[in-house]
């Protein structure tokens, strides 16, 4: 029996073998005019960024320096605000109290209703609902800030008298939600304005974190007998936690620096009081938008320097909400 040769050719040796072509390396060997254009675009508007964010920081380092060389109290500590006088005295003691707790009240009411609104659209909702829904949640992040605080002011701040007075009532022992009587402009208020503008953010990058879970994870936990819930509990929140997180300091960002809508609800007093119910506190933002109509130069390098102290806790913390997600790459959008 004749046996002809085997015309397949042997398989080349591995070093033959084709490497895939990292990004950079396609960067940096692209030889279309169009691909170094674009190249050079993309380069040039990401320095330009960061010189940008330089430059900012550089003027408020500058003007905040000029004021704090002269100020007579403590710039950390200090509970008056009298950056006009000579010598100024300021400080924002009672700024960082009322920024800390209106956001704080905020996440607290903004994120699970987020978080449970995000579920009930990509989860629970039949698509001809859940398409409305999120359209709806869309149009609240376009309503301007300015809009958010007039509606605040002649509709939510006269009908809180009734849950500020259950609170006073039932809860006013604990000195947190004592009230004392009067229009209900306060912290509290200022944190349910607050909760209503943050909400679309976490909602919407909350609903698009879910819709990244696994497909096969919950259809094989559906085919173990797991009940919805149950599906939601093991399989899409375990997996969603990072961005739940990234979300809501996204949003976080957004209460920290809010000024229009802060101003026109809150009755601010360079006071801090235990309670929420009661006028006292103020924010960075509200502050600076109150008084820097009157301010003089002096007083305007003072509002720069609390400026300053409100630029840095919104890098941190969207440089912490940016770590966050860098730290899963399905999120990121990063190659293994």
């Amino acid at each position: 029996m004749d046996i002809s040769p085997s015309t397949t050719a042997p398989p080349p040796p591995q070093d033959a073998q084709p490497k895939p072509i990292s990004h950079k390396a396609a960067a940096r060997g692209a030889t279309r005019p169009g691909d170094r254009v674009f190249l050079g675009l993309s380069r040039g508007s990401g320095i330009l960024l960061l010189l940008i964010m330089a430059a900012i920081a550089a003027f408020l380092t500058y003007r905040a320096s000029i004021v704090l060389s002269k100020n007579e109290g403590n710039f950390l500590t200090t509970f008056e605000w009298d950056a006009n006088a000579i010598p100024p005295y300021f400080g924002i003691a009672v700024l960082a109290f009322g920024t800390i707790v209106s956001s704080i009240i905020a996440m607290v009411i903004a994120v699970p209703i987020a978080v449970g609104i995000a579920l009930f659209i990509t989860h629970y909702a039949p698509r001809k609902l859940s398409g409305p829904i999120a359209y709806v949640v869309d149009l609240l992040a376009a309503v301007p800030s300015i809009v958010y605080g007039l509606w605040g002011a002649l509709f939510l701040v006269p009908h809180l008298t009734g849950l500020f007075s259950w609170l006073d009532q039932f809860f006013g022992w604990t000195g947190v939600f004592e009230w004392q009587g009067g229009a209900p402009r306060s912290l509290l208020t200022v944190g349910i304005l607050l909760a209503i503008m943050i909400l679309p953010i976490i909602t919407n990058v909350s609903r698009e974190v879910f819709r990244q879970a696994p497909q096969m994870h919950q259809e094989a936990a559906l085919a173990l007998g797991a009940t919805r819930w149950e599906v939601i509990r093991m399989s899409v929140l375990p997996f969603g936690r990072s961005g739940i997180i990234s979300a809501s300091m996204l949003g976080l960002g957004r209460a920290l620096g809010e000024t229009m809508a802060v101003a026109t609800v809150l009755s601010p007093s360079f006071l801090i009081n235990a309670s929420i119910l009661d006028p006292g506190g103020g924010t960075f933002a509200q502050n600076i938008a109150s008084k820097f109509s009157e301010a003089t130069e002096q007083g305007r390098d003072a509002l720069i320097a609390s400026g300053l102290v409100l630029f840095v806790i919104t890098l941190l913390v969207n440089g912490a909400a940016r770590a966050i997600i860098a730290r899963r790459k399905e999120y990121s959008g990063a190659n293994a």
